[in-house]
């Protein structure tokens, strides 16, 4: 075991290197989550499928739990129960835009995770990073419980839980717990917690903040180091329907799924549930009791549990809903939770924009129009008059500060900007799959998908360590 914690000391050392000058030091946090004598319980798995490049290289690491897809590079890491979804990578010759400057990939791209720590992380690449997207690069980076990693080239960076960092580059910053920042380059930047701050230069800027003591009911953090308050409670509820999908490779589903549609085989499906037509439901998804109308997603760590999708919705990364009504395509953004109750059930109109990190918890029915944003905390109907506006309103605006929200800009783009993006989201998932080659998407192009199972060492100096494996196709 003398190399794990070599490794650990390691990881520590390089992450300080950037971030203590901003006043953080991650060794405590680390030495209190890594439980050394754990390290040998979970395997890793990486995804084979014809329709992704292979190529799997990882030495002096820990990777128990964790999933891999796509051409996949990690160095002296510890990732746990994370998921690295490289099926957006970029190959050689695709000719990119930046700027208007259009420039050719010389190599196929590949994720690289080296000098990191991430813990039950979602990675997923689209980069945006014009200096290097070839590489789409986690370096010296210490990601917390449920962070998301999305389009996000890290240098130096410490996400809290459930932070979320979005199409972004990142040099020596520091994201705070429940924090979701989509902001271009960013370098020394410290976002405090529960803070959604998305800005496009030139365009607009969107700002909302929690009040700390609501965010600390959801999310804090006991004597011990624990991760406590009520998406832990939620989720420690549930966290037992996971260990069975890993006890076999054939695994069954007591729901029909059609042939157009992908259901992972580490998701939870259970209860009577409906998936439709061109869904897809990734790895670590959980669905109980619940329709999917055609063409809508459940991302990783979404939890849908009693709820009804109309149809092309789309469940970003971490997105929780309990006895929720969802129009047609709507989008509910990163990590936010709409928890509802068989009295009080939340509604969302068709065409609505569910904004990342937003909490609704119902303490009575919530309806919300078709074609409204909603964003922050809402309790009550009521609270929608200071987090909310119709999207016509909104793109007429210019600047306006609202309850806890300020926004200036052009509300237009703002809007417009989401909207395509969730489109973007819909085709790549194949949400739009006509039976054409052309339209497919990745709840087709991941239908034939394997798995390679590697674990780590049981004793010895090298114990909890994985051995330097090399996966590659001829």
């Amino acid at each position: 075991m003398k190399q794990i914690q070599k490794l650990i000391n390691h990881i520590i050392s390089r992450v300080n290197v950037n971030l203590r000058p901003m006043g953080l030091d991650v060794e405590q946090d680390l030495t209190s989550i890594i439980n050394v004598n754990k390290l040998t319980e979970a395997y890793a798995y990486y995804a084979l499928s014809i329709d992704h490049p292979i190529y799997f290289r990882f030495r002096e690491s820990n990777l128990g739990g964790s999933y891999f897809l796509g051409k996949c590079d990690v160095d002296r890491s510890i990732i746990l129960w994370s998921d690295i979804r490289g099926d957006e990578l970029k190959s050689a010759g695709t000719k990119l835009n930046f700027s208007g400057v259009t420039t050719e990939l010389y190599r196929d791209e590949v994720i690289q995770v080296v000098n990191s720590f991430l813990l039950k992380t979602l990675v997923h690449n689209y980069s945006r990073n014009p200096e290097m997207p070839e590489f789409f690069r986690i370096l010296n980076t210490v990601a917390m419980h449920y962070a998301n990693i999305h389009g996000t080239t890290t240098e130096g960076a410490y996400l809290g839980a459930f932070a979320t960092a979005d199409l972004s580059v990142m040099h020596n910053c520091i994201l705070g717990n429940y924090c979701y920042v989509q902001a271009g380059d960013l370098s020394k930047v410290c976002i405090g917690p529960g803070r959604i701050w998305i800005k496009a230069e030139g365009k607009y800027e969107f700002n909302y903040r929690y009040p700390q003591a609501t965010l600390e009911r959801y999310i804090s953090w006991d004597q011990n180091g624990e991760l406590v308050g009520l998406f832990a409670e939620f989720l420690k509820g549930r966290r037992s329907d996971f260990l069975p999908v890993y006890d076999t490779l054939a695994k069954k589903f007591s729901v029909w799924v059609p042939e157009n549609a992908f259901v992972s085989r580490y998701a939870v499906v259970k209860g009577d549930c409906v998936i439709g037509e061109n869904c897809l439901v990734a790895q670590r998804a959980y669905i109980e009791h619940s329709v999917l109308g055609t063409g809508s997603n459940a991302q990783e760590n979404s939890f849908i549990v009693h709820s009804r999708f109309a149809g092309f919705v789309v469940v970003a990364h971490g997105g929780k809903l309990v006895h929720c009504d969802i129009g047609e395509k709507v989008f509910i953004g990163f990590n936010s939770f709409l928890h509802g109750t068989e009295e009080n059930t939340v509604s969302v109109g068709g065409g609505s924009i569910v904004m990342p990190h937003t909490i609704i918890h119902a303490y009575e029915p919530i309806k919300i129009p078709d074609e409204t944003i909603i964003w922050g905390y809402v309790t009550k109907q009521e609270d929608l008059k200071t987090q909310s506006m119709s999207l016509r309103d909104f793109a007429k605006g210019k600047a306006f500060n609202i309850g806890r929200m300020s926004f200036y800009g052009d509300g237009a783009a703002f809007i417009r900007d989401f909207q395509n993006r969730v489109e973007h989201i819909l085709v790549d998932n194949g949400a739009r799959f006509d039976g054409n080659p052309e339209s497919r998407g990745h709840a087709q192009r991941t239908q034939y998908v394997s798995y390679n199972l590697f674990q780590p060492y049981l004793g010895g100096e090298k114990k909890g360590m994985f051995p330097t494996i090399i996966v590659e196709d001829d």
